[in-house]
């Protein structure tokens, strides 16, 4: 069985923590796009592991992948590899594999990355991380990949090639040119190449097999629907393809053995960085969801903007990635506000509209239309079942269903294990 899994706002609903908990019943879970731009928060008792790049199923008995599709850091790789050692979770090539093809961040992209960024006078709101940059490479067959970095010779020759190129552009934006070959650097690359290389594997082989053999294979994907590069409100969308048919392309598995498509939806919606945020709320109820959903960046810390449920786009959403179930979190946040708004449509140039424009600068335009539910006060961090939510609760997630045309088969009230059930 093949199920992928994404995000269907702008990130941050909380992919990690539904991850963790299914995984249980997955032989494999393999990342398939992004960067350590992305951060996964994953809650087992009283520990809170952070992850951003190693698939959350790696607390558990899976096998966990890091697909080519993704661009890797591995100084970030290793540090995950040993801060999960010191809780107790050994990750060693026979729990993870990293694919040959995986294109590498080097130091020149995260230096170009924050350059270009200063530069700008619209920011973007990036990480400054080089994914961007990573994947321009990429684009261009001027990437070194994992297999380059295990084999020093191979990449002393593949940075020497590039030099002459990174240092222009490096110099062109008033940067040091110096750190493309810096020493230094590139012994730190040489060394995490020795370290990684005994986790390379193909990928797209490893979970063909594994499909055909009748086991269970979990996509993971990073951010949301509305940061993919192509469908997404650009410029402001990060630099990979995040939908659920990029599984399939960026991990070389045909489309006809996928069986389930999952999409996380918070109660609410949160953005990182710039870009429009139509029911976007500066108020007291968006500064209590802020701080009671503990809404900053796993990997940037920066606090996220926060607003009432966007239904027009979780409907682009649907379309974009074909969810077959949606999995429901953060509900638990929404307790002591009354009312409870969903965006049911827009005004948007003295028309109601109940689909977002395709445009970015028309989104931004967009007055969002509400319809109002009542709130509930009671705490839902220990309820276990759905039936033992307040009843406005119970209404609000069913109204959600209803509207939304995917039926919720998890809801979530707490960051932990034991705080997702089945509705």
């Amino acid at each position: 069985m093949f199920t992928i899994l994404t995000g269907s706002q702008f990130g941050d609903e909380g992919k990690g923590k539904i991850v963790d908990l299914m995984a249980k019943d997955f032989d494999i879970v393999v990342r398939f796009q992004g960067g350590d731009n992305a951060g996964h928060t994953v809650v087992v008792g009283d520990d809170v592991y952070k992850l951003h790049l190693i698939p959350s199923g790696v607390l558990l008995d899976s096998r966990v992948l890091i697909g080519p599709g993704t661009v890797l850091n591995p100084e970030v790789l290793a540090n995950e590899i040993d801060m999960l050692a010191k809780s107790g979770t050994t990750v060693s090539p026979e729990k993870m594999g990293i694919d040959a093809k995986t294109t590498i961040i080097m130091p020149y992209h995260m230096e170009l990355d924050a350059l270009r960024e200063s530069a700008r006078t619209e920011k973007i709101g990036t990480t400054k991380r080089g994914i961007g940059f990573a994947y321009i490479d990429k684009v261009a067959r001027d990437e070194v990949t994992m297999a380059d970095i295990a084999d020093k010779d191979k990449l002393l020759n593949r940075l020497s090639e590039l030099a002459p190129q990174k240092e222009s552009a490096i110099k062109e934006l008033g940067g040091d040119p110096s750190i493309v070959m810096d020493r230094e650097l590139v012994d730190k690359y040489i060394k995490l190449g020795e370290r990684l290389g005994p986790y390379i594997t193909d990928v797209s082989y490893e979970v063909n097999k594994a499909i055909e053999d009748g086991k269970n294979v979990l996509a993971e994907g990073a951010q949301g629907a509305h940061l993919d590069v192509i469908h997404g409100t650009q410029k402001f969308v990060t630099s990979s393809s995040t939908i659920s048919g990029s599984a399939c392309a960026n991990l070389g598995v045909g489309p006809t053995k996928v069986d389930e498509v999952i999409g996380i939806v918070k109660a609410y919606i949160t953005r990182v960085g710039e870009g429009p945020l139509p029911t976007e709320l500066n108020d007291d109820a968006g500064r209590q969801i802020q701080e009671v959903g503990r809404e900053f960046g796993t990997t940037t810390g920066r606090a996220r903007r926060c607003g009432w449920f966007d239904l027009p786009l979780v409907k682009k959403s649907v379309y974009l990635n074909g969810y077959t179930t949606i999995a429901l979190t953060k509900l638990d946040v929404l307790s002591n506000l009354d009312p409870i708004r969903i965006c049911t449509g827009y005004e948007f140039n003295g028309n109601v509209v109940d689909y977002p424009p395709e445009m970015t600068y028309d989104l931004a335009q967009c007055i969002p239309v509400y319809e109002d539910m009542p709130g509930w006060d009671d705490d839902l961090t220990e309820v276990s079942k759905f039936e033992d939510l307040p009843l406005a609760a119970q209404d609000y997630v069913n109204r959600l269903e209803e509207m939304m045309g995917v039926s919720i088969g998890y809801v979530s009230v707490g960051p932990g294990r034991a705080q997702t059930f089945r509705k």
